[in-house]
């Protein structure tokens, strides 16, 4: 039953979360620091209440190595924020991180010195398709949409990559959030596993951090005050419209985040890994319907590339294949 709430928990949490965020971002598409703000504000005050004991709870883990973690976590953070503003589409943005599975993979290579089979590589030559033929065809429609000219399909992936750096954005981040995981693996390896409290160090010591962008954030909380009012359902109370959402985004983050915690706790590594791509891909789809953004057949196929290779990685059919097995085995004996 717990497990079942957890997936319900991600699946509402994480996929409103992302409509809400889309919302946002196309109202005024660089709020994404006073977005990340009210997220760890929120977060923060939610640990240090219930999980911090307001203050009076040692935290398991030395404080320093909290610090690594929080400078990681807060750059990947900032730079998938800084490429919201750099004319990414949410779909693109979504499908691009999606390689993070890979990403984690190509560092436990280098850094851990660890081995794969087979499959795990083949998803790895998935992933990288999959995700340069959408940068590559999203690369040609920004192009289109930014100049009358007319550019090839390479000058169009150069001028974005590197004209833009929307894309080594991405890169930059996918790589960072993966090291991150690869130094939290060997944190829990040495103290035992406290995501609880990470997730409220995480949020909490980088809230310093956002004195750097206060002037970015107080310029869009006045652009939040001037939007258009609403009226808030059942309590009938009317707000500036940028706020509701904004209110609406951090609830379902936290809702999400939740979710992944009962989750990892709860259930395999698998099982999660799998909850949370079906996940990216249904807030894909709705994003892609709803929002009515640009997506061609080619979209399509490096959308297929990316969660096949996703899955591969995670050995979901070998997996599935031992399961039906194992009924037969029993009644043999």
């Amino acid at each position: 039953m717990r497990p079942a709430f957890a997936v319900g928990l991600v699946f509402a949490g994480c996929c409103s979360n992302v409509i809400f965020l889309e919302l946002l971002a196309r109202k005024h598409p660089g709020c994404g620091n006073i977005v990340t703000f009210a997220q760890f504000l929120f977060i923060a005050v939610e640990g240090f209440l219930f999980e911090a004991d307001l203050g009076r709870k040692r935290p398991a883990i030395p404080i320093r190595y909290y610090a690594v973690m929080v400078t990681m976590f807060f750059t990947v953070s900032v730079v998938n924020n800084y490429a919201l503003n750099l004319n990414i589409a949410m779909p693109l943005h979504m499908i691009f991180r999606s390689g993070s599975l890979i990403a984690n993979m190509i560092l436990g290579i280098i850094i851990l010195k660890k081995r794969y089979s087979i499959f795990k590589y083949t998803s790895i030559a998935l992933v990288s398709v999959g995700i340069f033929v959408c940068t590559f065809m999203s690369a040609k429609q920004v192009t289109s949409q930014s100049s009358s000219t007319e550019n090839d399909g390479f000058q169009a992936f150069a001028w974005w990559l590197l004209g833009k750096y929307s894309i080594g954005a991405l890169t930059f981040a996918l790589l960072m959030s993966a090291r991150m995981g690869i130094f939290q693996e060997t944190l829990y390896k040495q103290f035992g596993k406290h995501s609880k409290e990470a997730l409220f160090y995480n949020h909490a010591l980088p809230l310093p951090g956002f004195i750097f962008l206060a002037s970015d954030i107080y310029d869009h909380a006045v652009l939040f005050n001037n939007s258009e009012l609403y009226q808030v359902p059942v309590i009938g109370v009317t707000v500036p419209i940028m706020w509701f959402y904004l209110l609406m985004n951090v609830i379902t983050q936290y809702v999400c985040i939740r979710g992944v915690f009962i989750l990892t706790t709860e259930c395999a590594s698998l099982t999660v890994t799998l909850v949370v791509t079906l996940r990216k891909f249904v807030s894909l789809i709705f994003s892609i319907l709803y929002f009515q953004n640009p997506f061609t057949l080619w979209h399509w196929l490096g959308t297929l590339f990316v969660f096949t290779g996703t899955l591969l990685y995670t050995e979901v059919w070998n997996n599935l294949g031992a399961a039906k097995g194992q009924p037969q085995k029993e009644k043999k004996n």
